[in-house]
């Protein structure tokens, strides 16, 4: 039978901003097809807690790991824990970010800093520390000659708002455009290296916080803002991200 280039058997995988949302959705699947998980999270610790224990009663290890990434400090030790627990890193997924809806003309110097600490200079940090665990992983798994090695995955999560215009967003959107030019920057500095980095840009997806803005926010209204007839879900970004930490994306890269 032909091997199974989807399947993430035996990746060892870091999910940043796991506790909740998209985060969560994207650890879920990749337990699901295979891979042991370390979750990052800030201060949803119960949703953190909660996802590891669906993901060990999947059969597949897991850790939850709190971490302030607005520091490079966290940034290099939830990483490095990461690895510590999962013996190794395949795969970094950065979820971790804020978001920010405000008109540009009222944005603080604090609110610019907190949404830049985190959404750009969190996923740099972490980017650079986990390459460094992936290259060591690589450098051991040829040399015991197990199998080949298709290369590490860093996936950064950007949105839609990197990409359009949108009123209220001078500052994510400034964020989320840095994400994806980072992104081209480091794949092309990583193909030594058989390092793969590429970027998600979900639209509309249904998240926690959208009940917390609108107490009456419904999954009907939801579906009613997206032309395909549904809003998105976690699980849907957790499917291609499945498939950029898998062995079948082997030649996507940037």
């Amino acid at each position: 039978m032909a091997e199974n280039l989807y399947a993430l058997e035996g990746k060892l995988v870091l999910v940043t901003g796991a506790g909740m949302g998209i985060g969560r959705g994207i650890a879920l699947a990749a337990a699901q097809t295979g891979a042991d998980v370390a979750l990052h999270y800030a201060s949803s610790a119960a949703g953190a807690q909660d996802t590891a224990s669906q993901i060990v009663a999947l059969g597949r290890r897991a850790l939850a790991i709190q971490g302030d990434l607005t520091s490079v400090a966290e940034c290099r030790r939830v990483v490095d824990e990461a690895a510590a627990f999962l013996g190794g890193l395949d795969g970094i997924v950065s979820n971790a970010g804020v978001t920010l809806t405000a008109d540009f003309l009222g944005i603080s110097e604090e609110q610019f800093d907190r949404i830049y600490a985190l959404n750009i200079r969190g996923q740099f940090f972490c980017a650079q520390q986990a390459v460094r665990h992936m290259v060591q992983r690589g450098e051991e798994l040829r040399n015991a000659a197990e199998k080949s090695w298709a290369g590490g995955s860093v996936v950064n999560i950007s949105s839609v708002h990197g990409l359009v215009g949108c009123p209220g967003h001078s500052v994510y959107a400034g964020t989320k455009g840095a994400i994806n030019a980072f992104s081209r920057e480091l794949a092309m500095e990583m193909l030594p290296a058989h390092i793969r980095v590429n970027v998600i840009a979900p639209g509309t997806i249904e998240v926690p916080s959208y009940w917390q803005v609108q107490p009456d926010y419904t999954r009907e209204f939801g579906d009613s803002l997206v032309p395909w007839g549904r809003v998105g879900l976690p699980a849907d970004v957790g499917h291609l991200a499945v498939y950029l930490l898998s062995d079948a994306s082997e030649f996507m890269t940037g």
